[in-house]
Parts: C-alpha cells; structure tokens; sequence
C-alpha cells in the first residue's frame, strides 16, 4: 500500500495505549480512513530514556540515543519483509515536548500473544501458530541480511494478526553470527541447559543465530502448542518435532519441512484413521434448516457455550458425533477456518428445527 507519514497522523482518532517496554511505548489509533494501524514512539516516561537522563542530564541526547532503537527496528522491519513479520506502513518525524525530530513508526495493528487464552483454543489453530513460527525462522535463518537472531524472543514480542504469528519487536534482533577462535567459544546457553556448536574455519560459531531461534521457538511455543489435544494419528510426528527442536538435533529447514507435511496431512484428510461404518448410526438430512438450541460444551470449541468443531468431512461429522454420549444431532454450517475444513455444531436433540439457508442439519435416525 502507499508509504504512510506525519500526514496520515494529523486527524487519527480514538488514540488508546497498548503497552510499553524499556524504550517504546505502543499506541493504537484510527486513520481518518478507518483502518486501525499501531504507532510506536520512544516512551518518554521510560525506564531507558529516564536512567539515561538522571545519568547523564542530556534530554536530547538522550532521546536520540533511545531512538537508535526504534530506527534499527524500523529497518529490520522493511528490510525482512514476510507475511510473519508486522508490516510497515510508514513513518513521521516531528517535533514533541521540547525535542526536534522526535520518530514515530506506523505498523501493522496486531493482538498480544496470550498463552493462557492460546493453550484454550483449537489444535488447528495452535498448529498455526506454530506454523507461522517455523516459516518466520526460515526467511530469519535465509533471510537477504544472512542469518537473522532474535536475543529477546518471548511471546511478548510477538503479536497474532487475523491468526498468523508476527514478530513485532527487532529492536534486539542480531545479524552476525556469533566469532569464535574454538569450539569451546561457542557455547548455547539457556536456563535449562547448554548446547556445544562447532567453530567453522571462518571463525564463526556454526549455526548459532538459527539454533538460539529454534531452541526458544521449542520452550515458548512448540512445547505448550504442538501435542495437546491433536488428532490421535497426528501425535507421534508431532512428538517428534518437539523432540527433535528440544534436542536441536534438526535445523529450521527440516523443521519446517515437518511442519509443512503435518499441514498436508491434515488439509487433506490423510490424518483421518479408517473408522468401521458398521457401528455408524443412521443420520438423516435435512437441508436448509438448523437447530438453534440444544447445544452442549465441549473441549476445544470454537464457541464456549456450545459444541462448534471443524470437520474434514461429514463422515468426520458423525464420528464426532458417535464419540460424544449426549450428541443426537449436529448442523454443517457454510463457514470454513484457515484450512478449508467446515465448521459443525454438534446438539442433544433436534425438537426445534427452524430454517437456514446457509445450514444443513443432520438427526440422528429412531431405532
């Protein structure tokens, strides 16, 4: 889209604070157009421009110092463009409080990661998530600055936009690799444990920005997202993802081969296990209609005070169906998730069935 500057900011509307860090602080804000886009600015009130200033008294220096910070982010951001990065729409230079020249970046607007409220979602869209992560670590690890790490990766620098994983904050990414004069200098250090990289004839520390990446991608999200609550017949290459990422026995681009193949598996139904038909209850169909009561919760749904699960297939619809004691009935909506699959409610009864043109319900046959 066209480059945003200080004019796309003079008539914003609805200006709300989102948070800040040592040196940023976040704001989100209305173009006059209506799109809702994310400004980032050198918080003024923060602990890096406030100890450098009781330091050192030098409010101007000190600000352009802090703003280092933001200016590096800013290119990193431009110069690694990728659909798992936060877009960059623009940027303003004016003047504020009695500093000239003060910066503020334009962004893309995206929500913080919760891993609380992630670990109640679906697996689907965990496995996204965790997607998102392996194809972001490829551009980082191939990425046109060579190889790209990210020192501070925490959930908090990163955001989720319409269900993609984005890093936002690459204000400490690193894009040399690590020198060394022997092995004994390349060292990998996490709170749980250590790991012991070679040192290449060049003098440098083989691997390390991609292997710091992956390893933090496996303790912040592989670890809580991947395996809980997949399909059954997904579980063990799963297993072995976070296995072999906890273990850095893989690298990122047979991480994300793996990843790659998980997807394959389950957009196209090969995930399903052959089920024997000769247990299947009778359904019959009942086109156009749906039944808006009678629902009960179940776990992981997409609605919580209802049983709405996606489905590959209506032969999948009935074994969720047959494997839920109080399910009598469910309606196939027209509504799909990231992956095409349809979106079903599963229901106790069916003694109110009202018309829908956008539905198809599904009751379960007497005797």
């Amino acid at each position: 889209g066209p480059r945003l500057g200080c004019a796309a900011l003079r008539n914003v509307s609805g200006a709300q604070y989102v948070g800040s860090g040592y040196t940023k602080a976040v704001y989100r804000v209305r173009l006059p157009g209506g799109a809702a886009v994310a400004l980032k600015a050198v918080d003024f009130s923060g602990h890096d421009l406030g100890s450098c200033v009781r330091e050192f008294g030098a409010r101007r220096g000190c600000y352009r110092l802090a703003a280092h910070k933001l200016l590096k982010e800013m290119v990193l951001l431009e110069r690694l463009r990728h659909p798992n990065v936060l877009q960059l729409y623009g940027y303003c230079y004016q003047d504020s409080e009695d500093i000239p020249d003060t910066l503020t970046t334009i962004t893309e607007l995206g929500a913080p990661v919760e891993m609380i409220q992630l670990l109640q979602t679906s697996w689907e869209d965990r496995f996204r998530i965790c997607l998102s992560l392996g194809r972001l670590l490829h551009h980082l690890a191939h990425s046109p600055l060579g190889s790209v790490t990210l020192l501070d990766f925490r959930p908090r620098q990163f955001v989720l936009v319409d269900g993609e994983l984005k890093v936002t904050d690459l204000d400490d990414a690193r894009v040399e690799e690590t020198p060394c004069a022997s092995s004994a200098d390349c060292i990998l250090e996490f709170p749980a444990r250590n790991f012991s990289l070679p040192c290449s004839a060049q003098g440098w520390c083989e691997g390390m920005n991609e292997k710091r990446n992956l390893y933090n991608a496996y303790r912040f999200f592989f670890t809580y997202l991947l395996p809980h609550s997949a399909p059954p017949s997904l579980r063990p290459l799963l297993d072995s993802i976070v296995n072999a990422t906890g273990e850095l026995s893989w690298g990122v681009d047979e991480t994300l081969a793996q990843l790659e193949r998980v997807l394959h598996l389950f957009r196209s139904g090969q995930y399903l296990q052959n089920s024997t038909a000769g247990h299947r209850a009778e359904y019959q169909r009942l086109p156009d209609s749906t039944i808006p009561q009678e629902d009960y919760r179940c776990w992981p749904s997409y609605h919580h005070g209802s049983c709405l699960l996606s489905v590959f297939n209506l032969a999948e619809a009935v074994d969720v169906c047959e494997s839920h004691a109080q399910c009598q009935a469910f309606v196939v909506t027209n509504q799909t998730t990231w992956t095409g699959r349809q979106l079903v409610f599963f229901k106790t009864g069916w003694s109110h069935v009202v018309p829908d043109p956008n539905k198809t319900a599904y009751v379960r046959a007497s005797g």
